[in-house]
C-alpha cells in the first residue's frame, strides 16, 4: 500500500475504470496527479491531508491503473471534459456531491476545465506549477518551446512519439524528471519504479492522446468559453516551484486571473514536482487554502 491510512478500490466510471485511494475524514478534497505520474505523486503528503480531509487520489484515465479507452480522431476520449467527468462522477458514486480539488500538471489542467463544467461541485480549485493551456499555447514562442518541447513531440501523429519513447521508457523517464526536476533525490527510487511500472505501451499512447487532445479539442473548448465570457466560480490557488519553467516564464497569478476573479499564489522552494520536492510547503499551502480545518493530532 502507498499510503498508510488509505484504501485502493478501482471503479467503473463513465465506460473506464478508475484507480484510486480513500482515506481520512472531514471535507472531500481529490488529488490530481501529472505526467508521467499516477497517484504516487501524492505519497509525501496524503497522510498529512487525511487529517483534514476525506482525501481522494485517483489516477486519470490513460494513466496509473486506470483504463485506456480507445481514441477517435477529434482525441476527445482524452479531453479534459471527458476526463474531468470520470473524476465527478467518481466523487459523486463516492457519496461527494461538492468537494475541493487539487490538480499538479495535467491534473491541474483537468481540474480548471472541471470547474468550469461543473461551477457549483468544485468548490476550490488549486493548480500545481501550470499556467492556463490557453496562454501557453497562444504565446508560445522559442523559449517555452525548447523549455516544453514534449508539447509538440508528443503531438505528432500516432506512432511517431509512441514508437521512440517506447523503445526505451526508463531512459525517457529518467530524462524528464531530470529535466523538470530540481532535487534528484526527491522522487525516491520507489517512485520511479511504480511510474516505470505504469508507464506501458498503452499508457505511452493514452499520455500522447492526452496532449493531442489538449493542442486541438481542448483548445477549442477553452476558446468558446473565453469568447462567451465565462470564468471560474470558485477561488483558485495557484503555486508553483520558483526554480521550474512556469513560475519564470509566466506571471502566474495574473494568467490565472483571467479565468478567474478570486485568486492567490505562491512559488515554493523547488522545481516542477511540489508534492514530491517540497512536501511540507505544498501541504501548509493546500491545508491553509482548503480552510477551516486544523490538522488532528
Amino acid at each position: 500500500m502507498i499510503f498508510k491510512a488509505f484504501k485502493n478500490h478501482i471503479k467503473q466510471v463513465n465506460g473506464v475504470k478508475i484507480n484510486y485511494v480513500i482515506g481520512g475524514s472531514g471535507p472531500p478534497l481529490l488529488l490530481l496527479h501529472g505526467y508521467p505520474q499516477t497517484n504516487y505523486i501524492w505519497h509525501k503528503i496524503a497522510d498529512q491531508l487525511a487529517k483534514c480531509f476525506t482525501v481522494v487520489a485517483s489516477d486519470l484515465r490513460g494513466y496509473g491503473d486506470s483504463g485506456n479507452p480507445p481514441t477517435d480522431t477529434e482525441h476527445f476520449p482524452y479531453s479534459k471534459r471527458e476526463m474531468g467527468m470520470d473524476q465527478i462522477l467518481l466523487m459523486q458514486s463516492l457519496g461527494f456531491d461538492q468537494f475541493y480539488l487539487a490538480g499538479h500538471d495535467r491534473g491541474g489542467r483537468v481540474g480548471h476545465r472541471m470547474a468550469l463544467d461543473y461551477p457549483k461541485i468544485i468548490l476550490k480549485l488549486a493548480v500545481l506549477d501550470i499556467a492556463p493551456t490557453y496562454t501557453m499555447y497562444k504565446t508560445a514562442d522559442m523559449e517555452f518551446a525548447t523549455a516544453y518541447y514534449h508539447w509538440f513531440f508528443f503531438i505528432q501523429p500516432n506512432d511517431i512519439p509512441e514508437k521512440m519513447i517506447g523503445e526505451d521508457p526508463e531512459y525517457f523517464l529518467n530524462k524528464k524528471f531530470g529535466q523538470w526536476g530540481r532535487d534528484k533525490n526527491a522522487i525516491t527510487k520507489e517512485a520511479r519504479q511504480e511510474y516505470l511500472r505504469c508507464f506501458t505501451p498503452e499508457t505511452i499512447h493514452s499520455s500522447c492522446e492526452d496532449y493531442r487532445a489538449s493542442a486541438t479539442i481542448d483548445l477549442e473548448l477553452d476558446q468558446l468559453d473565453i469568447n462567451a465570457g465565462k470564468k471560474l466560480a470558485c477561488p483558485v490557488l495557484c503555486i508553483w516551484g520558483e526554480k521550474a519553467f512556469v513560475g519564470r516564464k509566466y506571471n502566474v497569478i495574473e494568467e490565472w486571473k483571467k479565468w478567474s476573479d478570486d485568486v492567490v499564489g505562491f512559488g515554493l522552494p523547488c522545481g516542477h514536482y511540489l508534492p514530491e520536492e517540497a512536501p511540507t510547503e505544498t501541504t501548509k499551502a493546500l491545508i491553509d487554502f482548503f480552510k477551516p480545518l486544523k490538522p488532528k493530532n
